[in-house]
């Protein structure tokens, strides 16, 4: 059966405004159940998450959530990506969406405690808090404009490791909320302070370190555009272990500009298909469909728009399609949108992540 493409301006084929309403529709119905199951706290596993994480699932996957009381008449309830930049707007919109109840506080993503001094975590027997966590900044010359932070932990050895820095994670997260903890640190690295390299810092003094970096940042990159029309586009080919080629194409001119920061984050998009009788390549059908699934990327997330086009890779069953992005919310629905639309076509999966100076594609360069 010959595979039928859609016109671009088409697409997407559904709406996520009707999966939030539908959404909110169902929590209205029960919420008077699911506020007394918060305030009571003794059976909220079976009488309310049971049921709202599935429910959550069907607007989209990779969502969570927690819940507690705001206060003796405020229910309130956190819809979380947990960290995952791709999910972030789904629960911003889908909390923007959120109908006016009684007794209830919807907010998206788990916000700063302003006062450090009130965060004090306990796992383990281990605590957490700003009298025993400090940073310093991991500046590295060659990578300037990146956020790095190395963070200690008085009590962090080699044998509880692991226990430790996911506690000392949870901290930063608490302290500096869910978003900024994803889009302002580029890397953190947890020590013992015996290794530290650099004076300690204490972490109440974090936040504004970082809001000082990233006002620099933006200043430095405000309203940079990389103009496309000359570019070169550079032809690779490679040969896998197996025999089977890779061909890609890529736009060298933009891996040489000097503002990649300016666009600090990587969509890799990945679609597979069946390579086996063409020894790793796609068939003629195939290249039409790959080249009409760019060709809805591009267009939905145009250049103007602070979405970059850097290339592509085709070989052993996939073409990977790379982008470079001012921002990441728009790409997430887009993707999302575009993987959904093809689901009973082909396999689409994608990432999105920060990587400031584009090491992703160096093995095109180096």
């Amino acid at each position: 059966m010959p595979i039928i493409l859609n016109p671009l301006p088409k697409f997407p084929p559904f709406s996520l405004a009707t999966a939030y309403a539908a959404f909110w529709r169902w929590f209205a119905q029960q919420e008077r159940a699911y506020f007394q199951a918060v305030q009571e706290g003794t059976h909220i596993q079976e009488a309310f998450f049971n049921d709202l994480a599935p429910a959550l699932d069907a607007v989209k996957a990779g969502l969570y959530f927690q819940a507690g009381m705001a206060d003796e008449q405020t229910a309130e309830l956190v819809i979380s990506a947990e960290g995952a930049p791709e999910n972030i707007v789904f629960a911003e919109e889908l909390v923007a969406a959120a109908p006016a109840l009684a007794g209830w506080k919807f907010m998206a993503l788990k916000e700063a405690v302003p006062d450090i001094e009130q965060i004090a975590i306990h796992m383990a027997d281990y605590k957490f808090s700003a009298q025993n966590i400090h940073f310093y900044p991991d500046d590295e010359a060659a990578y300037p404009d990146e956020i790095a932070i190395t963070v200690t932990h008085a009590d962090l050895t080699e044998e509880n490791h692991a226990t430790v820095e996911n506690g000392t994670l949870i901290f930063l997260d608490t302290y500096l909320g869910e978003l900024a903890f994803t889009t302002l640190v580029d890397q953190v690295t947890i020590v013992r302070e015996s290794l530290a390299q650099q004076p300690l810092v204490p972490i109440t003094k974090l936040r504004d370190f970082l809001t000082w970096r990233q006002k620099e940042f933006i200043e430095k990159y405000s309203g940079l555009r990389h103009e496309e029309e000359n570019d070169t586009y550079t032809s690779f080919t490679a040969e896998r272990a197996d025999g089977q080629p890779l061909v890609a194409v890529l736009n060298t001119d933009l891996l040489a500009w000097d503002a990649k920061a300016s666009h600090p984050w990587v969509l890799v998009v990945t679609v597979s298909y069946d390579g086996e009788q063409t020894n790793g390549m796609p068939d003629e059908e195939t290249y039409q469909l790959l080249d009409h699934i760019e060709d809805e990327l591009t267009t939905h997330l145009p250049s103007p728009e602070g979405f970059l086009n850097v290339g592509r890779q085709t070989g052993a069953g996939s073409r990977e399609i790379y982008f470079a992005c001012r921002d990441f919310r728009k790409p997430s629905k887009v993707l999302y949108q575009l993987q959904t639309h093809y689901t009973d076509t082909l396999a689409l999966d994608y990432s999105l992540y920060k990587d400031k100076y584009w090491r992703t594609f160096e093995r095109f360069t180096d």
